[in-house]
């Protein structure tokens, strides 16, 4: 893909390295020239200075060709107005945006922007953390609102279907690891003793998932 991101702070910068890394076309946008010095040595990416929401700056780091667009300076203001002319003006496909204040993110939403709230998530992510900590999610969505997360079943749940774990738009079981090798779980398909299970679910049913993993365990 080639995404444009805006903001060479640690975010943007850890973001633009970690997206190179994996072979995308990167180009940053920063009106900090110093800001470059951010990005590890030799990054193979473009670094454009100017403010995230000027079109000549956006165009010439290639807006126009973007397959993603990432909004992720210090200022809320600034991100909202650079989302909105990479999703408005040169549509592009993939928009993104970090709010600072969690009130603003329905500002966002109003927009059709999904935004990432470093706040909202630091506390839902605390807040897994601190009381499921054997269910920490391997991946988080929205703001935190629903996750994945994996845990080995414990014996008792041996023999009975894993689309019984279900819980509608609650929990679901997307995927099982067993001996070694992932599979997709079907309808009917019994559990095994050291299934590694992988479940969707909602951020507000980890304590009924957990209860759930932890009945008849005493723990």
């Amino acid at each position: 893909m080639r995404v444009v991101i805006v903001g060479c702070g640690r975010v943007g910068a850890t973001l633009a390295a970690q997206l190179a890394a994996e072979n995308h076309d990167v180009r940053v946008v920063d009106r900090r020239p110093a800001a470059e010095q951010l990005l590890p040595t030799g990054f193979p990416g473009a670094f454009h200075v100017g403010n995230g929401f000027g079109r000549a700056v956006l165009e010439a780091a290639g807006i126009e060709h973007a397959d993603a667009f990432a909004a992720v300076t210090s200022a809320d203001n600034t991100n909202i107005v650079s989302a909105r002319t990479a999703k408005e003006t040169y549509r592009v496909p993939i928009v993104l945006a970090r709010v600072h204040d969690p009130r603003r993110a329905d500002i966002y939403q109003g927009l059709g922007i999904p935004a990432v709230s470093s706040v909202r998530w630091a506390v839902s992510r605390i807040h897994q953390m601190l009381l499921h900590r054997h269910l920490t999610p391997e991946l988080t969505f929205g703001n935190g609102e629903t996750l994945l997360v994996r845990s080995e079943l414990p014996p008792y749940l041996a023999g009975r279907p894993v689309t019984e774990f279900d819980v509608d738009g609650e929990i679901r079981v997307v995927e099982i690891t067993r001996a070694g090798r992932s599979l997709m779980p079907a309808h009917g398909l019994p559990a095994e003793p050291g299934d590694l299970v992988t479940f969707a679910v909602a951020a507000t049913a980890l304590g009924r998932l957990r209860g759930f993993l932890d009945k008849e365990l005493g723990t």
